[in-house]
């Protein structure tokens, strides 16, 4: 694992924590946190909202409201579009203060999604 990971890892967590509000902590271990939240309209149980895991090669930062609405990434800098994998998952494998700072308003705006949904208490 590379020696940056934890630090980038905490950074993101806290990003998470910051914006938590009502979703639960499903997982909160040095190598990943997950929030949960509200119960799923089809699965009929609570779903993972967002989360950052250490992986292999990098740490990712996932996050189902840019998933669910795409249209909020159209504000996202080109940098940060750069980091990402798939449609709602950042990876990094260095702190860049910038970008993080970027992706917490990004996170801010994705969980707005969430918290007005019927489904979310």
């Amino acid at each position: 694992m590379n020696a940056e990971f934890p630090s980038v890892f905490s950074a993101l967590r806290d990003i998470l924590r910051s914006q938590r509000g009502n979703l639960v902590a499903k997982e909160d271990s040095a190598s990943c946190y997950c929030l949960q939240g509200g119960i799923h309209p089809t699965l009929k149980r609570p779903f993972p909202v967002a989360w950052v895991t250490i992986g292999k090669n990098y740490v990712s930062f996932h996050h189902m409201g840019i998933y669910v609405k795409p249209d909020l990434l159209k504000k996202t800098s080109k940098q940060l579009r750069a980091r990402m994998q798939g449609k709602s998952c950042f990876n990094f494998s260095s702190v860049d203060q910038t970008l993080f700072d970027e992706l917490e308003e990004l996170t801010a705006r994705s969980f707005e999604v969430f918290r007005s949904a019927p489904f979310i208490k």
